[in-house]
C-alpha cells in the first residue's frame, strides 16, 4: 500500500507539470482549481482530495494510480 506524502505527490505533480511546459496557471485551469492551490499542492503545504488529485491527473495526461506510484518512490 501507497504511504507517500503530501510533500512527494507535490514532487510528481510538479515533475509532470514542467515536463509538460504548463505554468502553474495553465494546469490549475485544465484542473479546474484556484491557481493559488497548485503551488501549496506542488510544496506539501496543501493535502489534495482525491477528487482534486484525479483533475490535476486528468489535466496531464496521467492516471492517479501511476502519480500514487511514482510519489511513493521520491525519497522522503
Amino acid at each position: 500500500m501507497p504511504s507517500s506524502t503530501p510533500a512527494q505527490l507535490g514532487v510528481v505533480i510538479q515533475r509532470h507539470r514542467e515536463a509538460r511546459g504548463l505554468s502553474v496557471e495553465a494546469l490549475a485551469a485544465e484542473a479546474g482549481i484556484h491557481r493559488t492551490y497548485v503551488p501549496g499542492i506542488e510544496s506539501g503545504e496543501h493535502n489534495p482530495s482525491w477528487k482534486v488529485v484525479g483533475a490535476i491527473a486528468d489535466a496531464l495526461g496521467v492516471k492517479i494510480s501511476d502519480l500514487a506510484r511514482e510519489a511513493d518512490a521520491v525519497r522522503r
